[in-house]
Order: C-alpha cells, then structure tokens, then sequence
C-alpha cells in the first residue's frame, strides 16, 4: 500500500501576528492592512498590564515570550511587536524563543535606520514611555550609526491618555503642549514618536510645531519594513478574502471602539486570559 505524502503547508496563507500592551499596536496592524490588503492578521492586546511603560523589564520580557507562544499557537508566519517599550526591552528574548522559526519585527530598528539616512535631520528628538526612554535604545542605535545628536523625553501620561480616549481635545493638546515645551527637545529637526499610540495624536504635534518639525511615527515605516521581511522570505499572501482575529488580556470599551474606528467593520474581541 502506498504511503501518502504529507501535505506541505503554505505558510504564505498564515496570518502576521501583531502585538502591544493595548491599542497603541492597531495603528501598526492599520499600516500594514493597507500595505498589505491580501494578509491576515492575528492581533494581541494585553490590556491587563498596560502600560508596558512601567513595568519592570523581567515583567515585560514574560509577558512579550507569553503572547509570542500564542501567536505561535495561531500558526503566525510573522511576528510584529508594535509595542516601542517591548521592543526595547524584549525583542532580543522573543527572538530567541521563536529561535528562527518565523521572523520576529521590531518597531525600532527601521524608524532608527530612516533617521540615520535623513541627510537633513541633525538633532532629533524622541518622546516615548518611561521605559522606552530609560532603555535610551534610539540614542544608542542613532548615535552608533550617524553623528546626530538625541534628544530622549519620556512622556508618561500620553500612553494612558490615548488609551483612554482623550486624544483631539483641550486636554490632550494641553498635555502635549507641557512636554513638547521642554528645553531637552529644543532646535530638533525631527521627532520620533517612540510609542506606537502616538500616531493617534500626530496632528496635534504638527499643530504645536506647525509643521516645522519632521514628525516620524512608526505605524508606516514598520509597514513598508514587514513587507520587505515578507517579500524577503517569500512570505507574502495572494489570499483575496483575508480574515482578521483580535484578542484581549482583558476586555476594555475604549479597545473596542478603536478596533471598529480603525477596521471600519463589526469586529468580534476575544478574551483570553493565559497568565493564570
């Protein structure tokens, strides 16, 4: 009796997996939909200990090796941690874990990597969480690829805030407004928004600059770096219905607003809860 062969699986056809404390990382997994409309996605919010900002770095390495193992679990062919705090301080660790079974993404190293090349920014300016910020992982990379100086302002209140909703109103410009006035972040040619949240509020910042500073948020440049990585491995899908899944630590109203705002459609979260 003939013995059949097993099926090879196309891992082209599995989902990314995309994940961050919150709703910071849905405007990564909204670039990378419009860069890439065939590809589904698998998204994970821990919302049960955001922020990452101020956690411990054991904490957030635990937790980032926790939500890799369930994205591994979903059969992700990619991994994209869109999370600025996790990706200082555990992107390495996920590496490691995944050991080379899929590729693993920061938010980091390609934002660094445009900066760099920029001819026309000299000092640059970068506002993320406090954990971010204390790694100095931006000053670091930047400095040890070019001659420009940085500038590292970390903005606690922002991540919360967004999170919260309060982004586009009297309260979020005037906390905007009381970090970008400090003298750490004066005469910048450009400023990276170090957390993934901070796309929400880009308008806000080019009003308070009017528009002479070169704002640099990560959403879309990590984009265009996912799909390199794809094309790269021969991983990118010709699927033409793809399907999106999103899961939550913990479930939380604002999250699913932001899902629906930014996914435009009826979108179904699911709870898991595995850190028991």
């Amino acid at each position: 009796m003939p013995v059949k062969k097993k099926k090879s699986v196309d891992l082209s056809t599995q989902p990314i997996g995309v994940f961050d404390s919150g709703i910071g990382g849905l405007t990564v997994a909204n670039a990378i939909q419009k860069v890439l409309p065939h590809e589904s996605l698998v998204y994970f919010g821990d919302t049960a200990h955001l922020p990452y900002g101020d956690k411990s770095p054991d904490s957030i390495k635990y937790y980032s090796i926790r939500i890799a193992q369930f994205l591994m679990q979903k059969n992700c062919k990619m991994i994209v941690i869109a999370c600025n705090t996790a990706s200082s301080i555990a992107f390495e660790t996920v590496k490691d874990f995944v050991g080379g079974k899929i590729p693993v993404v920061d938010v980091i190293s390609p934002v660094v990597e445009i900066v760099t090349h920029n001819k026309n920014i000299h000092k640059v300016g970068v506002i993320g969480t406090k954990g971010t910020i204390k790694s100095d992982i931006y000053a670091k990379k930047i400095k040890a690829a070019s001659k420009k100086e940085v500038a590292s302002l970390a903005t606690p209140l922002l991540a919360p805030m967004i999170e919260e909703g309060f982004f586009n109103n009297k309260i979020s410009r005037s906390v905007i407004a009381s970090y970008l006035s400090s003298r750490k972040l004066a005469k910048i040619d450009a400023l990276i928004l170090a957390c993934t949240h901070y796309p929400l509020i880009r308008q806000e910042v080019e009003e308070y600059y009017a528009n002479d500073v070169n704002i640099i948020d990560t959403a879309g440049v990590v984009a265009d770096s996912v799909k390199e990585v794809l094309k790269k491995n021969k991983l990118l899908s010709k699927k033409k219905s793809p399907t999106h899944h999103f899961y939550v630590s913990d479930f939380t109203k604002s999250f699913e607003e932001s899902t629906r705002f930014f996914f435009k459609s009826q979108i179904h979260l699911e709870k898991v809860d595995f850190w028991k």
